[in-house]
């Protein structure tokens, strides 16, 4: 891991931020290149409690709905899609099927779905209007779908700018978009993981228009490939600039690269570590000063990883996900249930709250 070169201290740093300083990029360099974890957790989370409720964790029960698998953008780090003419594996979920994940999720105490999909030649903006329709006809559930690259892609496969394909699908339905796709926001990164992907301002762009439309966003940061730890802090500026600019951001989400069974994965040797993953969550607690709730990643850390970070930042557990399919093509299928989420979060010191996709309360009588 890259040391700063900064002559400031850990601790100078963090007394800084606790004072109210905002951290610099050179600030969160000397809290990256640090072995200091304990330090730097405990501020991140005394940032937590005054951002949040300090006694609870929130987590809610959804479920991620991959419509198609089919894509063209061959990201190297992707193990899930399928090239458009696959017969035998690449797939677009019909509407009955989807109609029934729906009510499945909704009949456990669901309260909304994350849907997600490929960058499918064959699906232009008219057939995402009539689903997003078809499903707020039948059931009442949040919307939370379609990626920044997804909404880029329906802008150049239907000739229409982004506000208006935004414009348009929240009219239909959409109520709010997921961060995914981010990966790491330095073009230099992005050339050599997902090099026909959303390029960096792309995405930002994306997202600043949600957010100026009055959709509610998050944000999310996939590292531990080829960037460096520089371009990690890079990436959180980025974030924490629009975030000053144009405000949506309900929530950050960082995970580390999943290898197996992609393309990347055969060339990256050096994973990060349990210990990565926390400082890193604890330093984006600490520089993400503007955005409220920073999300444990429990579905690739795994659940006891997932409980450690309540720790160092985290105040939300993110989703029961009842069904879960890209992590789980590159080869980690971490699971759990609603009794699972209560027990740990309990464990951790905490009481549990389950929430809804824009944080509300739904339920804290467990």
């Amino acid at each position: 891991m890259a040391i700063a070169t900064s002559t400031r201290t850990v601790a100078d740093v963090l007394e800084r931020a606790l004072q109210g300083e905002r951290i610099s990029d050179d600030d969160a360099l000397v809290l990256l290149g640090s072995r200091d974890l304990v330090a730097i957790g405990q501020v991140a989370d005394e940032f937590r409690n005054r951002k949040t409720n300090a006694d609870e964790v929130t987590f809610v029960v959804d479920r991620n709905i991959n419509y198609s698998n089919v894509c063209v953008t061959d990201c190297h780090f992707c193990a899930f899609y399928r090239l458009p003419g696959d017969v035998r594996e690449g797939y677009t979920l019909p509407k009955p099927v989807i109609f029934k994940k729906i009510a499945e999720t909704l009949a456990i105490g669901g309260t909304g779905v994350l849907m997600q999909g490929g960058h499918n030649p064959d699906l232009g903006i008219e057939w995402y209007e009539d689903l997003f329709r078809s499903i707020k006809e039948r059931y009442r559930v949040h919307l939370h779908a379609l990626s920044p690259p997804e909404i880029q892609f329906i802008s150049r496969r239907s000739k229409l700018s982004v506000p208006t394909v935004l414009s348009r699908l929240r009219d239909a339905g959409l109520d709010s978009l997921p961060g995914g796709g981010g990966e790491i926001l330095v073009d230099r990164v992005r050339r050599i993981i997902a090099p026909k992907k959303t390029k960096s301002a792309d995405w930002l762009g994306v997202m600043r228009h949600a957010h100026r439309l009055g959709i509610s966003t998050s944000a999310t940061m996939m590292y531990g490939h080829v960037e460096t730890v520089a371009e990690r802090v890079e990436h959180l500026r980025r974030i924490r600039d629009l975030q000053d600019e144009a405000p949506g951001f309900r929530a950050f989400i960082s995970w580390t690269f999943q290898p197996d069974n992609t393309r990347l994965g055969q060339t990256v040797t050096d994973t990060p570590t349990s210990f990565d993953y926390l400082i890193t969550q604890a330093v984006s607690r600490i520089y993400l000063d503007n955005v409220d709730h920073i999300q444990s990643s429990w579905v690739t850390q795994g659940m006891k990883i997932g409980q450690v970070a309540l720790h160092f930042g985290a105040d939300d557990l993110g989703s029961v996900m009842l069904e879960e399919n890209v992590v789980s093509a590159a080869g980690t299928t971490y699971r759990a249930t609603v009794e699972d989420f209560c027990r740990v979060i309990r464990a951790a010191g905490y009481r549990p709250v389950q929430r809804d996709t824009l944080y509300r309360r739904i339920r804290d009588d467990f």
